[in-house]
C-alpha cells in the first residue's frame, strides 16, 4: 500500500529529528531521548518560509509599514468626490434609499418642474429671525403677520401639490404601492427646498413637460 508522497526536504528532516539514537550495549532494553525536544510543526513552517522580517527602528517606520496595504487620505477623498458627483447626477446606486427607484425620481421631476411658493420657507425663516432682532414693535409685528399668511399658504400649497403627485404617480406607475401619505410627504419635502440645495440636482426645469 503506497502513502502519501512527502517533500524530500521534509522527508529529510523528519528522518533526522526522529531517528532513534543508538542503543546502548550494556542495557539493549533501553533507549535514551534524543536530547532536545521535537519542533512544533509552526516552528518547522517559520523555518522553510525564510527570517521573519525585522521590527521597525523608528515609529515613522512602523506607520509606515502599517499603512503600506491601506488606502491613502487622496484616494479616499477621490472617492469621495465621484460618490458625490453621482448621487448629484442622480444615479440610483449612489442616492440615499430614500431617494432610490424610478416613482422618486419622477415625483422629483413633476416637483421640480415647478415654481413653488414653499421654495421660500428658508429665506422667510431667515426674515422672520432678522426682523426678531430689530427693537421696532411696528416691524415684529409686520413680519409676524407676513410669517404667518405665508406659511397659511404654503401648507394648502403642500396639500394641493401632494394631491396631484399622487394621482400622477397613479396614473404613470399603476402597480406601485408606495402610500400616499409617503408620496406627498416626499413632495413637499422636496418642494421646500431651494432649488440649488435640492439633492440630487433638479433634471429638469421650471416650466418643463414630465
Amino acid at each position: 500500500m503506497r502513502f502519501l508522497r512527502r517533500n524530500a526536504d521534509e522527508t529529510a528532516e523528519t528522518t533526522t529529528e526522529d531517528a532513534p539514537a543508538e542503543v546502548n550495549p550494556a542495557d539493549p532494553s533501553r533507549t535514551p531521548g534524543k536530547g532536545r525536544p521535537t519542533p512544533k510543526r509552526r516552528e518547522a513552517e517559520g523555518k522553510r518560509r525564510g527570517p521573519v522580517p525585522p521590527p521597525p527602528r523608528t515609529q515613522r517606520e512602523a506607520l509606515k509599514r502599517s499603512r503600506g496595504n491601506k488606502v491613502s487620505k487622496e484616494e479616499r477623498r477621490a472617492a469621495a468626490v465621484e460618490r458625490r458627483q453621482r448621487m448629484m447626477a442622480g444615479e440610483d446606486k449612489y442616492l440615499l434609499p430614500r431617494d432610490r427607484g424610478p416613482v422618486k425620481a419622477y415625483i422629483r421631476d413633476v416637483v421640480d418642474s415647478r415654481r413653488n411658493l414653499m421654495g421660500l420657507f428658508m429665506p422667510l425663516a431667515i426674515l422672520v429671525f432678522v426682523a426678531l432682532l430689530v427693537p421696532m414693535p411696528a416691524i415684529q409685528q409686520y413680519a409676524t403677520l407676513l410669517t404667518t399668511f405665508m406659511l397659511l399658504a404654503m401648507i394648502v400649497e403642500g396639500f394641493v401639490l401632494g394631491r396631484m403627485v399622487n394621482r400622477r404617480v397613479r396614473l404613470k406607475f399603476p402597480n406601485d404601492t408606495t402610500r400616499g401619505l409617503s408620496i406627498g410627504w416626499y413632495s413637499f419635502i422636496r418642494a421646500s427646498q431651494l432649488r440649488r440645495l435640492r439633492v440630487p440636482k433638479p433634471r429638469v426645469s421650471p416650466g418643463d413637460k414630465v
